[in-house]
């Protein structure tokens, strides 16, 4: 693709995080290309084109399932040509072309923008990239109150940054992110699903968490559950570090993770708060299913939750009740439910920071693992498949805890 925008007489660049991660002996999951060519010139160039975005317009350009993506050089608003737009500070639209300079100094980080050229091999450093590799620094560039403003993510993307390469923040931008945090509640909601995932689903789940905190940064994610941190941090926050720590083993080995787990876990202190006021007056299964809507309702204000995983969260919530229900054949049914591997590591996380659900899990884990005979064994050992004992006066009595809120005083 270089070569071919070359030969067609335009400059083209390999930038980005690709260029940065092959200079820290990393693997890059892809390759971004920087060019004075505009959107529609990279498009008349290649069949396989696509130009994508409003705000800042893109060409994508398909080799099979790989996608490059091709940017032209942008320049500062009040420089260069085509169309930008700000208000209060923020980057509504960013489509104003410049020369390769002027794009280097509107990247966001130093270490974001190296330039690999390959008509004579040369790497094109004007903002000190090299030296902030070298010292294993996250540098923004320019002054950092104004590209906060410019654009909040940013923030968010300094933490994945320092998180993914283990570098430190540079002082004066770590101070800024603090001041200017509060800035993330302009951003769209749609767009902050799309920042969570890329924070925690990119094998530092862990550190990430850590950052954020740090930073204050995490309240305007998961506003609920940073409260609840600073009240019930004794069984949360070891809950959500297990969580995370798993997150980055199932992605190093390669293994499937989903958004909807990391979103049940994120979630789970706000609706196991609300199901303590519910779980006295109806069934466990309705305190979680209530509690599960009232926690998506007001998630959904902060960050946007597609259907497609809040569905499944809510599922691996409800089934957590489901769990305790061994009698007759309920076992067999849900060992066949979609969402029970995922209901039982749930369960399985809450029992490992305290929660008193050993025997419970335990139990379950035998189920999986039996014959069918073995099953039959284990499901008549309960006593729960007693017979059922004598009608007891119709005395409305107080219910009996769950297991799903056991630990409570935490």
């Amino acid at each position: 693709m270089l070569y071919h925008l070359n030969k067609a007489g335009f400059e083209a660049y390999l930038v980005g995080g690709g260029v940065r991660d092959l200079l820290l002996g990393l693997h890059p999951k892809d390759f971004d290309v920087a060019t004075n060519a505009s959107p529609e010139e990279v498009r008349a160039q290649f069949r396989n084109c696509r130009l994508i975005g409003r705000r800042f317009r893109l060409a994508h350009v398909y080799f099979g399932r790989e996608i490059i993506e091709v940017a032209t050089f942008r320049a500062h608003h009040d420089q260069g040509e085509g169309e930008g737009h700000m208000e209060n500070g923020l980057i509504l639209r960013d489509n104003v072309f410049g020369n390769l300079e002027d794009d280097a100094w509107r990247r966001d980080f130093s270490v974001n923008a190296l330039y690999y050229n390959i008509a004579d091999f040369s790497l094109v450093d004007y903002t000190g990239g090299m030296q902030d590799l070298q010292n294993r620094e996250l540098h923004i560039i320019g002054d950092p109150v104004t590209r906060f403003r410019e654009d909040p993510v940013r923030m968010l993307r300094a933490i994945r940054f320092a998180a993914k390469l283990d570098f430190q923040l540079e002082t004066n931008m770590a101070a800024a992110i603090i001041e200017q945090a509060e800035r993330l509640s302009d951003v769209p909601a749609a767009r902050l699903f799309e920042e969570v995932l890329k924070l925690f689903m990119h094998g530092q789940a862990l550190r990430t968490y850590e950052l954020m905190r740090e930073y204050h940064l995490f309240k305007y994610l998961f506003a609920e559950t940073d409260a609840l941190l600073d009240s019930h941090g004794a069984y949360l926050d070891p809950f959500i570090r297990r969580a995370m720590v798993n997150t980055d083993e199932r992605i190093r080995a390669k293994k499937p993770v989903t958004p909807a787990f990391l979103f049940a876990v994120l979630l789970w202190g706000p609706v196991r708060k609300r199901v303590e006021l519910l779980q006295e007056e109806i069934p466990m299964p309705d305190a979680l299913r209530i509690a599960g809507d009232e926690v998506v309702s007001e998630m959904v204000k902060q960050v946007t939750l597609p259907k497609r995983f809040s569905l499944p969260m809510r599922e691996i919530w409800q089934l957590q009740a489901r769990l305790e229900m061994r009698r007759g054949k309920r076992p067999w049914r849900l060992l066949e439910n979609r969402r029970f591997r995922a209901a039982y590591d749930f369960m399985l996380l809450r029992e490992q920071v305290g929660e008193p659900l050993t025997d419970l899990c335990q139990w379950w884990t035998a189920f999986q693992q039996e014959d069918e005979d073995g099953r039959q064994r284990l499901s008549r050992a309960l006593p729960g498949n007693r017979p059922a004992r004598k009608k007891q006066s119709s005395t409305k009595k107080k219910r009996a805890a769950s297991p799903v809120l056991a630990n409570n005083s935490t």
